[in-house]
């Protein structure tokens, strides 16, 4: 069973209600449809109902089945600020009826208020937009302040410490992560990593040093990162700094880290030092390794939020949409 059929059938174990604010998008309203035939998730779709209806027509998808809430209605606003209010001080009642105008601030708020259990924009959004009305407005995990993504890669012929699969971050969202930046972009990943594929995560922070080979300001923000991610989460098997590798491959680890080591020739997650080198690290694997990749998934939300490519395939979001459900079971009970 490839990556996807697993996310789709851990999905199916306890559907999930995903808010979409892009509701007249083509693409949008097919993988909305997707993912209620396949019994992923419960669509509900923001926007003016006469709106999303003429939308669905003209793609060919029935509405039978999905949630239409109407953000433009004054009074299903005012609910929502009401509700917003009684769990959050952060903004005033006349902000938020402003704010709320929008689909995607009036999506993350209603995910705050439980109105639906995740959030999926990025078709027309952009990334930034998306992360930072979701920073606003749904907030962060307690104990994190940095949002990051985290993407899976099936790896093709390398074999990995996980079968043919690997978990990427951040090569999406942090462009100059500071030491605890990359702290919390390691220990959220790890989390979401247990939570999507029951690992024991490892987790590699890299750079274009192994364990002191070579001296820099970039290699000591990394070995500062480790460090304030070791002592925030001791249950966590963090190491740095690394090499990819030393991080992946036994035989180079074995050669390079002298030390004891329980990520080192293993890890299965790898955590770049920054923007730079994440994005352009992906886009190699993906042109020149001809290695799949999976999300990304926004990280460090207090609930889930994906973020779709605007020129994603529609199996592509409808996989993305399983592994945004897959997390939002963590907070089932």
């Amino acid at each position: 069973m490839d990556f996807i059929s697993q996310m789709v059938e851990k999905a199916k174990r306890a559907p999930k209600s995903i808010v979409f604010p892009e509701s007249c998008e083509d693409k949008v309203l097919q993988a909305a449809r997707r993912v209620l035939e396949l019994g992923i998730a419960h669509p509900v779709l923001v926007g003016d109902p006469a709106q999303v209806e003429a939308a669905a027509r003209a793609a060919g998808v029935p509405l039978d089945g999905f949630t239409i809430v109407d953000h433009t209605d004054e009074g299903k606003r005012a609910s929502l600020v009401a509700d917003y209010l009684s769990r959050s001080e952060e903004y005033s009642e006349k902000t938020l009826h402003r704010k709320l105008k929008a689909p995607l601030p009036f999506a993350a708020a209603m995910v705050k208020c439980g109105w639906a259990d995740c959030l999926a924009a990025g078709y027309t959004c952009s990334t930034g937009d998306v992360a930072y009305i979701s920073q606003m407005f749904i907030g962060m995990r307690p104990g994190i302040t940095a949002v990051s993504s985290m993407g899976i890669v099936e790896t093709g012929s390398l074999e990995t410490s996980e079968g043919h699969l690997l978990a990427l971050t951040d090569a999406a969202i942090c462009p100059m992560p500071d030491q605890n930046d990359l702290a919390d972009i390691a220990i959220t990943t790890a989390d979401s990593v247990k939570q999507l594929l029951g690992w024991e995560p490892r987790v590699a922070m890299l750079s274009f040093s192994t364990k002191g080979s070579a001296s820099h300001d970039m290699v000591e923000k990394v070995r500062q990162a480790t460090q304030t991610a070791q002592l925030r989460r001791p249950d966590l098997a963090i190491d740095g700094e690394l090499q990819l590798d030393a991080a992946i491959l036994p035989a180079v680890a074995a050669k390079k880290v002298k030390e004891d080591s329980s990520v080192a020739g293993k890890a299965n997650v790898i955590v770049f030092p920054d923007l730079n080198a994440g994005n352009i690290g992906v886009k190699l694997i993906q042109i020149f390794g001809k290695c799949l990749a999976y999300g990304p998934i926004l990280q460090g939300f207090a609930r889930p939020v994906t973020d779709f490519s605007r020129g994603a395939p529609l199996d592509e979001i409808v996989g993305n949409l399983a592994m945004l459900v897959v997390m939002a079971q963590e907070f089932d009970g």
